[in-house]
């Protein structure tokens, strides 16, 4: 099954379609445009009846690939995990290498997120308790997005929390061809990695990662825990035994969640960040 994951977008989009689906869950939207052109795109789930009730924390999810793959229509399955468990779940395309480099896709993830707090309402959700999802480079974006507040701006009050699966954080210098592609031109290497930026009041993180992950170390994760625990945030770590770069992610889907508890963990986390103050 891991080969669905790893040999293009299609194959993910027939795992999205096979694998059993979580009950009590809506596709609210589907295809809607927060930004101009074919990868301005967004899907949101929620569950079945959100809008009729209190408003609901938002996860807003970004999937990885390099940079330069990846479609929102083969992550259903991740919408539709975290809307079981409560949330209204946003799942954005955004543009890819070698169509643009850094910043392009930093900056398409915040568009996503305030289009998701303009039109929360409308599907039951609460535009100002927002948990950042990401895994391998969606994690990267957003990371950025929670930590560098040049991207959201004053919207970024609204962050509650940041959970990244096998994410890059603090990966400079770039001496592969997949970084070196998506951040070419880039005037400083610092300035892009998400451990640059942390500071006192950056929003709590978990921090999954793999031991058998060889495409995105777990130095990552715990160089990025560090650091938010050195400005005093909190910032959990968890470290999966037995699980690599692609099995944190289709641990998410129905079948494996006893592969890894990574829906029970980000769930968990969501909530408690996201808990009435």
């Amino acid at each position: 099954m891991l080969l669905l994951l790893t040999s293009g977008c299609s194959r993910l989009i027939m795992f999205n379609t096979v694998v059993p689906r979580d009950e009590g869950v809506v596709r609210v939207v589907h295809d809607a445009a927060y930004a101009p052109g074919r990868r301005g795109m967004i899907d949101v789930y929620a569950p079945r009846g959100a809008s009729g009730g209190p408003a609901r924390p938002i996860i807003v999810f970004l999937y990885g690939g390099s940079w330069r793959s990846g479609t929102k229509d083969g992550y259903g399955f991740v919408g539709r995990a975290f809307a079981a468990r409560g949330f209204v779940v946003a799942i954005p395309d955004y543009r890819l290498v070698p169509e643009v480099r850094y910043p392009a896709f930093v900056e398409d993830g915040a568009a996503a997120v305030r289009w998701v707090r303009a039109h929360a309402g409308e599907w039951g959700g609460d535009p100002s308790r927002i948990v950042l999802v990401g895994h391998s480079a969606g994690a990267y974006n957003a990371a950025m997005l929670a930590y560098d507040p040049r991207w959201l701006g004053p919207d970024r009050s609204a962050i509650r929390g940041f959970a990244g699966l096998a994410g890059p954080y603090d990966f400079d210098p770039f001496d592969g061809p997949i970084a070196a592609a998506a951040f070419q031109g880039a005037a400083e290497a610092r300035d892009t990695q998400p451990v640059t930026h942390v500071a006192p009041g950056a929003p709590p993180a978990l921090l999954a990662t793999g031991d058998k992950d060889t495409t995105v170390r777990p130095a990552n994760s715990e160089s990025l825990a560090a650091r938010l625990t050195q400005v005093g945030t909190p910032a959990s770590l968890r470290r999966y035994p037995r699980v690599g770069h692609v099995g944190i992610l289709t641990a998410i889907a129905k079948p494996w969640r006893d592969r890894a508890p990574v829906v029970d963990d980000v769930a968990a986390f969501a909530a408690s960040v996201t808990a009435p103050r």
